[in-house]
């Protein structure tokens, strides 16, 4: 199984690892397009504050993004899978997983990225800031940028696997599974269930959509679930105490009524 994610605006600081090896990161083919998004970020963000600030989209209060986006290039690193913190990956849980587990994760999570494109849990960046919707002045919007070279890796990257994606719309532009690939990919909805007045309602709540995703993934690298199609995904989470429902294909919807 191959699970896709977004990263998170939330990121940890500091790190122990050397210097960024753009070379040694996982995904090899999307070397140079990473080389071409780091140069342009580094280039902006040691011009002009205020520009920067106006295209990564930042407020005052994040004002020291911008020098520590510039940075980059000699700044100490961290395994992504430490890195990304925020609702999705506190449910995730990764530091917490067993030998056996963390293992799978090493294997199975593919997180998004604006600036890398995709990372594995173990490759070794710094702290930045660069969204899947920035608009970089010389390589324009960077979902539409990574479409190329994505579509020429992750073929290979998926495999014969089953696909859970469960990117944001943003990450998802970034590349959509075609052919073969498309018919083994899986979606995941996240409704939450109330009654009011009686009558059932179902909405989508980040909140819950996050944190559910997050022990989603977790309940399957723990169990250790290899499912080969969405059928077995979706009886898996249930055996697992899951609410799941599939209400079209290649799509399911987890219920939840409290975080």
């Amino acid at each position: 199984m191959l699970v896709l994610l977004p990263p998170s605006e939330g990121k940890a600081t500091g790190g122990t690892g050397g210097v960024l090896d753009v070379g040694g990161l996982s995904v090899e083919g999307l070397r140079g397009a990473r080389e071409r998004v780091l140069a342009e970020l580094v280039e902006l963000c040691r011009g002009d504050e205020g520009k920067a600030m106006e295209v990564l989209g930042l407020g005052a209060k994040l004002r020291g993004e911008v020098a520590r986006n510039a940075e980059l290039r000699s700044a100490p690193t961290m395994p992504a899978g430490e890195l990304y913190t925020g609702v999705l990956y506190d449910a995730l849980g990764l530091a917490t997983l067993d030998a056996a587990a963390r293992r799978r994760a090493e294997e199975a999570l593919l997180v998004f990225s604006g600036l890398w494109g995709a990372l594995r849990v173990t490759d070794m960046v710094p702290a930045y800031r660069c969204s899947m919707g920035v608009k970089l002045p010389g390589l324009g919007a960077l979902g539409a940028y990574w479409r190329g070279p994505m579509a020429e890796v992750m073929p290979e990257v998926a495999g014969d696997r089953l696909v859970l994606d469960l990117r944001s719309a943003a990450y998802a532009a970034a590349w959509k599974p075609t052919g073969e690939v498309a018919r083994r990919t899986v979606t995941v909805r996240v409704l939450q269930v109330r009654v009011v007045d009686g009558v059932e309602k179902r909405s989508v709540v980040s909140h819950f959509n996050k944190a559910t995703k997050g022990r989603l993934v977790r309940a399957l690298l723990t169990e250790g679930a290899d499912p080969r199609d969405a059928g077995q995904l979706a009886d898996t989470w249930r055996d697992l105490g899951f609410t799941v429902e599939a209400p079209a294909a290649g799509g399911l919807d987890v219920l939840v009524t409290e975080v």
